[in-house]
């Protein structure tokens, strides 16, 4: 069964003043997304799905229609407040509750292993194979007679942006190469004296260059989506109504590690990472992708 690669793509890009994910960076207008989905198919993917908002779903698959149908099979679901658990709400907000919330819209089209991304980061060519292969050598996703899922980490220091803040989990792994603990840490910055610090309410905490940190590419398989609609009902009653309240991957990931009901494997590939929060980091980007076409990693046109 060939795995699925799910898109987390319905963020509105408020610090970066648009729509990221369909901006141009590659020579023939290619979003970074197109480059993560080149990789998926090299890598072995069967299908794509995209977790997008309502109100830019229709320019979106126009967008996209034609490009990758052939290669690979598409879906496209939709992240907004009434996609919730039977009997609660409604809430009166007006953002969904994040990147935990997102990938369990994927539950009425996946049945098989899948690896979640953010549309706007670049993961690079072998985190792909490295995921596909690990899928390939665990199709049950059982381990010990307990569920074992992965994050794929990078080093801290080659994830920051020269032009703003950023947030980050930040991973602990045992000697076993599972993890302890990740922790969502916001506003991250290197700051003028060449230290890396974010925020916390007692004042500022340094972080290590080779801090290993989650950008959003987790390894998962169906039982991901029982566990989360369960602790998403608990989140809903204690934190539904209040107005930027969030429920994030990390969070349920450390109630598994907590409860010793899933194993997560930490793996990391020889990729680099690259992405774009701010929209003076576009520049960098597209000279990256320029790079990897001059090296052959990529033809000088996808599609």
């Amino acid at each position: 069964m060939k795995p699925t690669l799910v898109v987390l793509a319905a963020g509105m890009g408020s610090r970066y003043g648009g729509l990221k994910q369909m901006d141009a960076f590659g020579p023939n207008g290619e979003t970074i997304l197109d480059y993560s989905i080149y990789d998926a198919i090299k890598a072995g993917f069967g299908k794509v799905v995209f977790i997008i908002r309502e109100s830019f779903l229709d320019s979106f698959k126009d967008f996209f229609k034609g490009k990758f149908e052939d290669k690979i099979d598409v879906e496209f679901v939709t992240q907004e407040l009434d996609k919730i658990p039977e009997g609660y709400g409604p809430f009166d907000r007006k953002k969904p509750w994040g990147t935990g919330h997102a990938v369990h819209m994927a539950a009425e089209v996946v049945n098989e292993p899948f690896l979640v991304i953010n549309a706007d980061d670049y993961y690079g060519k072998d985190a792909y194979f490295v995921a596909a292969d690990y899928f390939k050598t665990n199709p049950d996703g059982k381990k010990d007679g307990k569920d074992e899922y992965f994050v794929m980490g990078y080093k801290l220091k080659n994830t920051l942006s020269d032009h703003g803040d950023v947030n980050r989990g930040v991973c602990e792994a045992d000697e076993n190469g599972n993890l302890i603990k990740i922790k969502e840490c916001k506003k991250i910055a290197r700051e003028a004296d060449g230290v890396i610090r974010y925020p916390e309410a007692d004042g500022k905490t340094e972080l290590d260059n080779e801090t290993l940190v989650s950008m959003n590419m987790w390894g998962f398989y169906p039982s991901y989506f029982e566990y989360f609609d369960a602790r998403f009902k608990e989140f809903l009653e204690k934190h539904g109504n209040e107005k930027t309240s969030e429920y994030y991957i990390p969070d349920l990931i450390d109630w598994l590690i907590n409860e010793d009901k899933a194993i997560i494997k930490v793996l990391s590939s020889d990729s680099d990472w690259f992405g774009v929060t701010y929209q003076k980091d576009k520049p960098f980007v597209m000279e990256r992708i320029k790079s990897l076409i001059v090296e052959g990693v990529y033809p000088a046109k996808l599609w």
